[in-house]
């Protein structure tokens, strides 16, 4: 099994990466492989609704947000991490998370997901819910812990002093790791996904 994490920070290596490899550890500790990607610190593009990806199956701007989706076909639970730069998630994971989850939803469904935050002081929790819609429009279990997904922190070494936010991430990952497994077993015992209503309605009069 193996989870992907997402990088949306503009530092490879700040606090939301240091919040990342706690998670890693814990996950390595669980028997779970894990791969962390970093986003960039460029200008990513966001959705323009051309919908090519519909015929394409994949998003017209070929960059890090395909190599998300063909990543994700193989993967079994997904860690989305950003800053809070102000009072919200990174532009630039929004933009991949909107891409992503338009051009190629079919990848996430039915896998479990997660969202954590960085932040000096605070925008954590209305970050989550920003997130977090995502999952909750693509059949995904999100994962929760004993407390908000956060960590607090100016500098990487801020994070690791942060007793109850280094907790939380590994109980993030214990949780993910004991669902992915559960999920694994309900597979081995020939539990089927249901069989979803489908209907489409557009409010005019």
């Amino acid at each position: 099994m193996k989870v992907l994490m997402i990088n949306g920070s503009s530092r490879n290596n700040g606090c939301t990466r240091a919040a990342l490899d706690i998670m890693a550890e814990t996950f390595k500790e669980e028997g779970i492989e894990t791969e962390i990607i970093f986003i960039g610190n460029q200008p990513i593009a966001d959705c323009m609704n051309c919908k090519k990806c519909v015929t394409e199956h994949q998003c017209v701007f070929d960059d890090v947000v395909n190599e998300i989706t063909t990543k994700a076909k193989d993967c079994d639970g997904f860690i989305f991490a950003s800053p809070v730069y102000y009072a919200h998630p990174s532009a630039r994971l929004l933009a991949v998370l909107d891409r992503a989850f338009y051009s190629n939803k079919s990848v996430f469904v039915y896998k479990p997901g997660a969202c954590i935050f960085s932040a000096r002081r605070a925008g954590q929790v209305a970050s989550m819910d920003v997130v977090n819609k995502h999952f909750s429009i693509s059949h995904m279990p999100i994962v929760s812990a004993n407390y908000w997904d956060e960590v607090f922190g100016s500098e990487p070494e801020d994070v690791y002093k942060d007793a109850e936010g280094v907790a939380t991430m590994q109980n993030i990952a214990k949780n993910m790791s004991w669902l992915l497994k559960s999920i694994e077993a309900g597979k081995k015992a020939g539990l089927e996904r249901p069989e979803l209503s489908t209907g489409h309605t557009n409010f005019h009069h």
